[in-house]
């Protein structure tokens, strides 16, 4: 028989990303049109543990889906990753009357979300991660707008490297996965783009091209180098030794986290919340909420989290083939 939801919790759970206030908006607003109770925990797991629980009503969520970061404040929390961190954090939600936990994050999230379904909390996880790193969704809350942010900065690099004729070495974030270097890449006509993915470290083909662009007439020379290769300062001393072209680094670094939500992260997360509310009332838990083939799906997280991502060889080969 399935369990009956009467209150819901949910918090946002390591790097914030832009939607995530509108996931949590819907959570709030879909529970208690189906009669539930909902509570928000604040900073994560960190806070469950301190018990930094608070009631939500509609009120409470008012004017925030417009709103960059998370309301609930967002934390690492290393001692939910013990038992007894974990088994502390069930209990606390039992105390608290909470019967199920709606977790916002990235794959290290939904791990903590598996050890309270295991404990006896049912759970729902949804990607919230600007990395677009989660292998069994084609969409993360806040990759949209943190790639549309990091394209406009890089816009606006390109034009001043124009100016001076220089070569600018662009760091965009991803941890290790390359998605946000693979779209802004395309999108802003690099000419060279890093994948930790698949970049082989020979930078003598950077150099090649540089001087061959620069033959050609060439005013910039734009290299997108994703942060799971950084060491851009130290790369861009070595290519201006190497091609007497100036270079400079650029990090764009935590902005890509920043700022108003695009409407495709507004519109999905609010359907991914709703969603989540509506799979606890079903009775679901250990499940993970995605985007594919153009319908929203939900997984068991064992499945989700055993699943790999890579990028395809198609995306690869367009990516080098447009930046020639």
């Amino acid at each position: 028989m399935a369990k009956e939801i009467k209150t819901v919790g949910v918090l946002t759970s390591g790097g914030d990303a832009p939607g995530m206030n509108a996931a949590i908006r819907a959570v709030v607003r879909e529970a208690l049109v189906k009669g539930l109770k909902v509570k928000g925990i604040k900073r994560g797991y960190a806070g469950l543990l301190q018990e930094e629980i608070i009631d939500m009503e509609a009120r409470s969520v008012s004017d925030t889906i417009q709103r960059g970061g998370t309301i609930l404040q967002t934390a690492r929390c290393m001692e939910f990753v013990t038992e007894e961190g974990q088994k502390k954090g069930a209990e606390i939600c039992k105390k608290h009357g909470i019967d199920g936990v709606i977790v916002i994050g990235g794959d290290g999230s939904f791990k903590g979300a598996q050890k309270l379904a295991a404990l006896g909390i049912n759970t729902i996880a949804l990607p919230g991660t600007i990395d677009l790193d989660i292998a069994c969704t084609e969409y993360t809350i806040g990759f949209d707008t943190a790639v549309n942010t990091a394209m406009e900065a890089i816009d606006k690099v390109r034009d001043t490297s124009t100016s001076h004729e220089r070569c600018s070495i662009i760091e965009v974030m991803g941890r290790g996965a390359g998605y946000i270097a693979l779209w802004t890449g395309i999108a802003n006509g690099a000419e060279d783009i890093l994948l930790p993915e698949r970049y082989d470290y020979d930078e003598q083909r950077l150099v090649n091209n540089i001087i061959a662009n620069k033959k050609r007439g060439k005013q910039h020379h734009i290299i997108i180098n994703a942060e799971g290769i950084g060491h851009s300062a130290s790369m861009a001393r070595r290519i201006e030794a190497a091609t007497g072209v100036e270079t400079r680094a650029t990090i764009l670094g935590h902005m890509q986290r920043g700022g108003s939500p695009t409407c495709k992260d507004r519109v999905y997360a609010s359907i991914m919340g709703a969603l989540a509310v509506d799979l606890l009332c079903q009775g679901k838990s250990n499940r993970v909420v995605g985007y594919r083939h153009g319908d929203f799906v939900d997984f068991d997280i064992d499945e989700a989290l055993a699943m790999k991502k890579e990028i395809s060889e198609y995306q690869f080969e367009v990516c080098e083939n447009l930046s020639k």
